[in-house]
């Protein structure tokens, strides 16, 4: 029997990897292994970051194929982010934006209304609006009518690789919500990886978990075995968790009676 291709749907864009490299912490030893390793196939871009250096560009670092997703990284309002969306588009990052709006500079945590705003007018100009957000349902909803093409939800504060903090949060929008819902921020742990694959997330995005790794090709590559396992267990449908009690594996037949 053939098995059923199993892509992530962005929009009416389509992916095998269910892996999302950010590039906060970019470097071409980041980069190469989260393509290499892990098989990402989409990579941040923080267009007010593209050239840092006098002799570096991270354009020169994501290899072709690589879908760019540029982020409005220092972005405080709404107005800020369209700004930057739309210089992405005519610096040829393509339609892709990730919607990144932070007023907030000690736990960085994303402003759920601007979004909302920025989300509704790029969707309008026709962008594939991806926007990054604190796990709230109604912001989830308010997002979907402004026509996201996926949500973000944070799983703990950026950077912390804390993991799944907000995990409860995140099983009400996957349980609730038809897009996709990509887990971003905080994961530090492949295995953190594959539990929230488990639950139903269509994607994870990660970066310093990578980045801070003592081996970043071996990092990278258990994410994407992490993903893949989650997603498969998720797909299978796990077992039923007893509340009380217990039940044998084999049927109690043939003991020996006192």
């Amino acid at each position: 029997m053939e098995e059923k291709k199993d892509t992530l749907v962005i929009g009416k864009h389509e992916f095998t990897s269910r892996f999302i490299l950010g590039s906060g912490k970019y470097s071409l030893k980041l980069i190469e292994a989260a393509v290499r390793d892990a098989g990402a196939q989409i990579v941040t871009l923080a267009v007010r970051r593209a050239n840092t250096k006098d002799h570096e560009n991270i354009l020169d670092y994501i290899p072709k194929g690589v879908t760019l997703l540029p982020n409005t990284s220092g972005a405080r309002t709404a107005d800020e982010a369209v700004r930057i969306a739309r210089l992405s588009r005519e610096l040829g990052c393509g339609d892709f934006v990730k919607i990144e709006i932070m007023r907030d500079t000690k736990y960085l945590l994303p402003d759920n209304y601007e979004t909302v705003k920025a989300t509704e007018t790029l969707a309008k100009e026709g962008f594939v609006v991806m926007p990054y957000m604190y796990p709230d349902l109604n912001v989830a909803r308010d997002l979907v009518n402004a026509g996201a093409a996926a949500v973000m939800p944070l799983a703990a504060p950026i950077g912390s690789n804390k993991g799944l903090s907000t995990r409860e949060f995140i099983q009400i929008l996957i349980d609730e919500i038809e897009l996709p819902v990509i887990v971003d921020a905080g994961i530090g742990k492949p295995s953190e990886a594959c539990a929230a694959m488990e639950m139903g997330a269509a994607a994870i995005m990660a970066n310093t978990a990578l980045a801070t790794a003592g081996d970043l090709p071996m990092m990278a590559q258990s994410f994407k075995l992490a993903i893949e396992a989650g997603r498969k267990a998720y797909l299978a449908g796990l077992g039923r968790v007893l509340t009380r009690g217990a039940s044998a594996s084999d049927p109690l037949t043939g003991f020996l009676r006192d």
